[in-house]
């Protein structure tokens, strides 16, 4: 009974074997035949352009957490109006006026976060 649950797997682990293997040859083999000659030009920051000046767990300013979350908020206002624009013909007049209610709820939070400065980077 074992025997035959580790020929149904076999396939499995041997595919799994390979791809390890595989991994490790090419990563061996680009280590080997690289030039391996850093520089300061190569080890350099490049995301944001200049060096590190502090711990990177130090405080943040609310308002990028501010931005995240009416990024969030709004984004999601888009992931529920591609379904409901596919599916309209399905849901009638109730689903159409379903979804007035939800962008007019959205767009008086959108207005009232305007009001409000959230917006404004100063």
């Amino acid at each position: 009974m074992e025997n035959a649950l580790i020929i149904e797997y076999l396939p499995i682990l041997i595919f799994i074997g390979i791809a390890v293997g595989l991994a490790v040859l090419i990563v061996t083999a680009s280590y080997i035949l690289g030039e391996q000659r850093p520089d300061s030009e190569k080890v350099s920051a490049y995301e944001c352009g200049f060096e590190a000046f502090d711990d990177a767990r130090s405080r943040f300013d609310v308002r990028f957490y501010l931005v995240a979350i009416l990024f969030i908020i709004f984004d999601l206002e888009v992931a529920f109006l591609f379904p409901w624009a596919v599916s309209l013909d399905e849901t009638g007049v109730f689903g159409f006026w379903s979804m007035v209610v939800f962008l007019a709820i959205l767009a008086i939070g959108f207005i009232y976060e305007w009001k409000k400065g959230a917006l404004e980077w100063e």
